[in-house]
């Protein structure tokens, strides 16, 4: 809701500014540790927004 995406790259940066427009799914990428990351998806509908490892997706 913030604007904070943590560790995403600026295409992502810019793809999630253009989905806060048009109604698209927001990712958000943090760093955990030095190979693992957390990635946190919310749907289009901001109906639910999910938290998983990339492994698990």
């Amino acid at each position: 809701m913030g604007g904070d995406w943590g560790d995403v790259c600026e295409e992502d940066r810019h793809t999630n500014a253009e989905a806060l427009v048009h109604g698209a799914r927001v990712m958000s990428v943090y760093v955990l540790g030095p190979t693992q990351r957390l990635w946190i998806i919310t749907e289009a509908d901001r109906s639910s927004t999910t938290l998983l490892l990339p492994e698990e997706y």
